[in-house]
C-alpha cells in the first residue's frame, strides 16, 4: 500500500503550493493513525501552525518540507494516541472510529454542504477500511505510527525512528509485530461484488423482519459492535452469533418503523445507512468472507455523522 499525494494548484509561489499541497498527504496519514478525520483535521492544523510560526530563514533552512511536516503530523499523532487511550475508558460504550463516504458522496464539513475540496478527501483504499481501523485500534501507539508510516506510507525505518523517537531497528521490530497482529486477524474479504450482493440482502431481510433470512446471511460467531458515544442509545457491548444480531435487528426495525435504509459506499466498502426524517442517524460497515457477514460496525454518535448529514450524502453513487 502506497498512499500518494495528488499534484496541488495553488499559487503561484511553488514553494507555498509545495507546502500546500502536502495538506492531503498528512490527512490520509492522521485519519489512519488516529481513526477520526475530525482529530486529522486538528493534526494538519496544527502541523500548518507549527510551520508558519517559524521564520523564514527557519524555513528555509529546512532540506524537505514535506518530511518535516510528516515529521511534525507523526509526532502529533503519537502524543494524541497516547492520550486516547484513557480518553476512550472513559468513552460510553464501544469506540468505533469515525466513518468515511464514498467519493460521491464526501460533503465539506465545513462549507453548510457544498463540495469537498479534493485536498480534505482521504483516500479510499484496504488502509481506511473498518476492518484495517479496528486492527489499528489493538496496537500500541508506537506499533500503530510505526507500521502505518512504513507499510502504508513506504517511508524507510530512519525516517521512521525521527517520528517514533526509537532506533530504526526498534521500529522495524514494532513495525512486524504490527504486520503479525494484521495477518492474524484478517480473512480473505471476498470480492466487492459479493460484498455489495450480501450488503443488499442483509438491508431487504432487515426491512421484512425475516430472522431466519438474517441468520442465513450471517457467519455463526459474527460480532456487531455499536457506537452511540452515550449520546443516543444503542447496545452497550458487542452483540455476538447470528441469531442474536438477527433478533437485535428485527428489534430495531420495530422501534423505528419509519427508517429507510440506503445502500453507500462506507470507508471503501459497501455499508448501509440509516435515516430518520432526512437524517442519517446511523452508518454502517460490514466485513464479508466467505459468503457470510463476518462483522457489523453501527456507528450512531452524532459528532461522527458529520460527514454524513443530509443532501449530498443522500445522493445515489
Amino acid at each position: 500500500m502506497d498512499i500518494r499525494s495528488e499534484p496541488g494548484e495553488i499559487g503561484a509561489d511553488p514553494d507555498l503550493s509545495a507546502i500546500i499541497g502536502e495538506r492531503r498527504q498528512l490527512l490520509n496519514l492522521a485519519y489512519r493513525l488516529l481513526g477520526s478525520f475530525s482529530e486529522a483535521e486538528d493534526v494538519v492544523q496544527e502541523t500548518y501552525a507549527r510551520w508558519y510560526a517559524m521564520s523564514p530563514q527557519q524555513q528555509e533552512a529546512v532540506e524537505s518540507p514535506g518530511a518535516w511536516l510528516t515529521t511534525v503530523a507523526g509526532r502529533v499523532c503519537l502524543d494524541l494516541l497516547g492520550s486516547a487511550r484513557a480518553r476512550r475508558e472513559r468513552y460510553v460504550g464501544e469506540w468505533v472510529p469515525e466513518p468515511l463516504p464514498g467519493r460521491a458522496e464526501w460533503i465539506g464539513s465545513r462549507s453548510g454542504g457544498g463540495t469537498a475540496d479534493p485536498a480534505d478527501r482521504v483516500t479510499l483504499d484496504e488502509s481506511v477500511s473498518m476492518a484495517f481501523l479496528v486492527v489499528l485500534e489493538q496496537m500500541t501507539p508506537a506499533e500503530r505510527v510505526a507500521f502505518v508510516l512504513h507499510d502504508v506510507f513506504c517511508h524507510s525505518f530512519a525516517e521512521v525512528a525521527e517520528i517514533v523517537g526509537r532506533t530504526p531497528a526498534a521500529c522495524r521490530q514494532l513495525a512486524s509485530s504490527a504486520r503479525r497482529r494484521v495477518r492474524a486477524s484478517r480473512a480473505q474479504a471476498d470480492p466487492a461484488a459479493q460484498q455489495a450482493r450480501l450488503v443488499r440482502d442483509f438491508k431487504q431481510a432487515w426491512e421484512a423482519k425475516d430472522i431466519d433470512a438474517l441468520i442465513r446471511l450471517l457467519d455463526p460467531a459474527v460480532t456487531m459492535t455499536a457506537d452511540g458515544g452515550g449520546l443516543v442509545s444503542t447496545a452497550l457491548g458487542a452483540i455476538e452469533g447470528s441469531a442474536q444480531v438477527a433478533r437485535y435487528a428485527v428489534r430495531i426495525a420495530d422501534w423505528a418503523p419509519a427508517m429507510e435504509l440506503l445502500e453507500r459506499t462506507v470507508n471503501g466498502r459497501p455499508g448501509l445507512v440509516a435515516q430518520q426524517d432526512g437524517v442519517i442517524v446511523t452508518v454502517a460497515a460490514f466485513a464479508v468472507a466467505g459468503g457470510r457477514i463476518r462483522q457489523i460496525w453501527a456507528v450512531r454518535n452524532p459528532d461522527k455523522l458529520r460527514l454524513w448529514t443530509a443532501g449530498d450524502a443522500a445522493r445515489p453513487e
